[in-house]
This record gives C-alpha cells, structure tokens and sequence, in this order.
C-alpha cells in the first residue's frame, strides 16, 4: 500500500508515498511534471462504496489506507482505529468508480491519435469481480487541463463484456504507446494486444 522511490544504481529504496491501497500504474504528467496514480480501493462495503481513483502523488503523503478512504471516510471496519492518521490522509484527486479495477495508465504523448488526446491519461479497466451489475472492462480517456483532470472519463475502447454480462471476452490490462504513437493495450483474458490507432491522421 506505498509508492516506493528505488535508487537503480544502489537498489535502496524509501517509501515516497503511503496508504494507497493498490497502487497499479504510474505515470508523469507531461505538462507539470508530476507523478500520477491509479489505485484500486477496498472491497465488501457495497456495490457503489468504494471508488477506484486516479490521483497526484504528494512525496510523504498518506492516502488512508487501511484506516479511511477517499480522504476521511473511516472504514468502521479496522482495528484499532487511527484518527491522527486519518486526519492527515490526503483525498485523491479524480474518482474512476467504484470496483472498476484500473490496471494501466498512460499519460498520451503521441500524435497518431488526434490532437485532443495529447496531455490527457489513458486508463485500463480491467473490471469488477464482485459487482452486479458489471463495472469496468474498459478503456477511458480522462482530458487533463493545466495539469489537472477534467470531466468524466469518456469511453475509448468498449465491449470485452457481453450484454448480458454471461461472457468476458476480454479484460484490458497495461497500456503502451508504440513507435507510431498508437496505443496499445494488453488484454489478459482474451490473451492479446489490441493497437489503436486514427485512421485518417495527419502526417
């Protein structure tokens, strides 16, 4: 539940930031330069409790885990209680929804996809495991402005569930961008990788 800075050279290594819970892909933000999070929350409060998050990393922050969530929310749940803790726990910056599972995060540097999609944040939903219905098995695009998220997470690449939620056909995990500044994806149950691209870009 930390960000860990790791020296390459030596392999010593110092916890940057704590209490996120599962921090699953980072990426810098190219305009500010700052280092960006997905985390996956805790699970069994509720279909709708608690949101998966997108959020800057703050070095020394504490994010509330396992003490509180989404800032100061307190998991009644967890013993002992910590209040000076969860005094501190900072709130994230962008909810993605609760139990999506987002995997990958790709801040967009390219320019194959078009220009809109260039300093925003790609992010793989690999999707919910204990969710009626169905959230997550995704592909989202969130627009970044001035460094910071803006609006809700518009759909990108859809489908790896179907309709009636009886079959997974695919399930996206980490994102790349290739040489030609398409994004790839990483499919874990289709056991593939999917390759975006604009059909008609400019040179």
């Amino acid at each position: 539940a930390a960000v860990l800075e790791v020296d390459a050279q030596t392999g010593g290594s110092r916890i940057y930031a704590s209490g996120i819970r599962n921090p699953t892909g980072l990426d810098w933000e190219p305009q500010t330069g700052k280092l960006w999070v997905i985390a996956n929350e805790r699970d069994e409060i509720g279909a709708d409790l608690v949101p998966d998050y997108l959020t800057s990393v703050q070095e020394g922050g504490f994010y509330g885990w396992p003490y509180s969530y989404y800032g100061q929310h307190v998991d009644t749940r967890v013993r002992p209680q910590r209040p000076d803790l969860v005094a501190k726990a900072i709130k994230p910056d962008y909810a993605l929804g609760s139990h999506v599972a987002p995997l990958g995060l790709k801040f967009y540097r390219g320019r194959n996809l078009p220009e809109k999609y260039r300093g925003g944040a790609f992010i793989s939903n690999h999707g919910s495991w204990d969710r009626t219905p169905l959230s997550g098995y995704d592909v989202v695009f969130v627009q970044f402005k001035d460094g910071m998220p803006q609006g809700l997470p518009q759909p990108i690449v859809t489908g790896f569930a179907s309709a009636d939620e009886e079959t997974l056909k695919g399930a996206p995990v980490g994102l790349a961008e290739d040489a030609e500044g398409a994004l790839l994806i990483a499919d874990d149950v289709g056991n593939m990788v999917w390759r975006v691209s604009h059909e008609n870009k400019q040179q």
